[in-house]
């Protein structure tokens, strides 16, 4: 699994709905990308913090998919040789 396919599937990962063939490959990869481990360790921080303020909305479907493409670019933006 590359860095691309890791962001795409992300989501998914973290509420753990991947078969666990692509689950293995994600773990696999997290585990030797320091820069996909930072994402998912931010994400899941983030999402931490959203629980415990208390909010009972989600994001709009707008600002859902502004911050994926973000993600998605800064990732796809970075040097490769930042992910073995």
């Amino acid at each position: 699994m590359d860095c691309e396919t890791l962001i795409h599937y992300l989501s998914d990962y973290i509420d753990n709905n991947l078969s666990e063939s692509l689950a293995e490959e994600a773990r696999q990869h997290l585990a030797t990308c320091k820069n996909c481990h930072v994402v998912l360790d931010t994400t899941q921080r983030t999402i931490l913090l959203y629980r415990q303020r208390g909010q009972q909305q989600g994001l709009s479907p707008r600002r859902h998919a502004a911050l994926y493409d973000r993600l998605e670019k800064a990732l796809v933006a970075r040097p490769a040789e930042d992910c073995e």
